[in-house]
């Protein structure tokens, strides 16, 4: 099944936690109104 995802893994919950904790941070206060997918590229795919 990892397969199916563009890199080839699984995802991690440090992977989400890492994404959660930048945009609480500072670093992502010139971000707004956008979607952040922490998917590994799987929504990126094509269904056919």
């Amino acid at each position: 099944m990892a397969d199916m995802y563009p890199q080839g893994r699984y995802g991690e919950v440090d992977a989400v936690a890492a994404a959660a904790e930048f945009l609480l941070s500072d670093a992502s206060s010139w971000i707004t109104g956008q979607v952040l997918g922490v998917d590994g590229g799987l929504s990126s795919l094509r269904k056919s």
